[in-house]
């Protein structure tokens, strides 16, 4: 009998693997995908490509199945983890959830995890000095991977133009907390990798508790970060905090405000140095011409006027070019009513827009094409 064709209170009739493909329909449309949290039990790996345990709390125990493929933190017994799966029965009719993420929570399993998987890696040679990479010294076109709402990026971004400027950043907009983070920052590795020409990549990402960072001890994003073709500089929480990306990347900074400072040169310093020239360069100057006056007589007067246009003339021309300089400072460039857009730029998306005294969230409604016929 089909359990559609069915008389007014007459109970429907199933064969087993009808009744269990009900029942996962049933579950997969009311949980297509669950996160659930609890503590590992019964943790075994069958035939090195299976992983099975129970996720427990104070009452009830949910048997857990995966593969060892997507495994990509340590996991032993006691220790409390949050899965994202999918409810479903088994063709023998017991209950699984099929995990297909697994992050740890909570300080001390996230510490354990972190250990037990940087003892992994290390033997690996993963993290090894000889492995990094040198940072380009003058970068001109930069990717970053952060979330745009972020305090961290900010600071980033100001840092940047205030101490050089004219650097072309490419942003890849992800999420850097939670259990969907490392797929989303890999995919913008992966990205970069294969579709841009930037010098370099920097993962960005302010403070935060040690749940909030452990996205970052993900192995699979630890290995993404080692592999990139492209060199990366990390700038992810507080000087105190370590991750496993931290250890995989060519350069670990501080804080997002230090990744910054390290990829850019400070255009301070450079004015600075050409002041150091100028003036050396005039000591040089008047001392040979001492030199040259104490030897000859004659001809003083043009001598000492040859000297004077030559360092009028250095002076002239170092002035100018830290006018140039100071001319390609942005905040010069806001006074004069231009205005910096940050994010993505396509229809419906939310970009930032910087004058010299506003910082303004606005909606793209239309982009059009610009005529360059003049």
């Amino acid at each position: 009998m089909s359990p559609t064709n069915l008389s007014p209170g007459e109970a429907p009739t199933f064969r087993p693997t009808e009744l269990i493909e009900v029942i996962n329909q049933t579950l997969e449309y009311s949980f297509n995908s669950v996160l659930l949290v609890g503590e590992v039990s019964s943790f075994k790996i069958n035939q090195d490509k299976w992983v099975f345990f129970d996720l427990k709390d104070e009452e009830s125990s949910v048997p857990c199945f995966m593969s060892k493929f997507q495994l990509r933190v340590p996991l032993e017994d006691g220790m409390k983890i949050v899965v994202r799966g999918i409810p479903k029965i088994t063709k023998w009719g017991k209950f699984s959830f099929t995990v297909q993420t697994v992050q740890p929570v909570g300080e001390g399993s996230i510490k354990k995890a972190f250990e037990m998987l940087k003892r992994k890696l290390t033997a690996e040679g993963l993290f090894d000095v000889e492995r990094k990479r040198p940072i380009p010294e003058d970068i001109t076109k930069l990717g970053v991977i952060s979330s745009t709402k972020a305090a961290g990026y900010a600071d980033f971004i100001k840092i940047l133009n205030a101490r050089w400027g004219g650097i072309k950043v490419q942003v890849a907009h992800t999420q850097v907390q939670g259990i969907d983070a490392p797929e989303q920052i890999m995919r913008a590795l992966k990205y970069f990798n294969e579709h841009t020409d930037v010098q370099a990549i920097v993962i960005i990402r302010g403070g935060g508790s040690a749940d909030d960072l452990a996205c970052f001890n993900d192995e699979a994003l630890t290995r993404a970060v080692a592999a990139s073709k492209i060199p990366v500089v990390t700038g992810i929480g507080h000087e105190v905090d370590e991750s496993l990306v931290d250890l995989a990347a060519d350069l670990k900074a501080s804080t997002p405000s230090n990744a910054a400072e390290l990829i850019t040169k400070d255009k301070r310093n450079l004015e600075s140095w050409v002041e150091t020239k100028i003036d050396a360069a005039g000591r040089i100057i008047i001392d040979r011409a001492n030199t040259e006056l104490g030897r000859i007589d004659d001809g003083l007067a043009h001598l000492e006027t040859f000297i004077k246009q030559k360092i009028e003339f250095i002076y002239d021309a170092l002035l100018q070019r830290i006018k140039i300089l100071e001319s390609l400072n942005p905040e010069k460039i806001l006074e004069h009513g231009y205005a910096i857009l940050t994010g993505k730029i396509s229809p419906g998306s939310v970009v930032k827009i910087t004058t010299y005294d506003k910082e303004i969230n606005a909606e793209i409604k239309e982009i059009h094409e610009r005529s360059k016929n003049h």
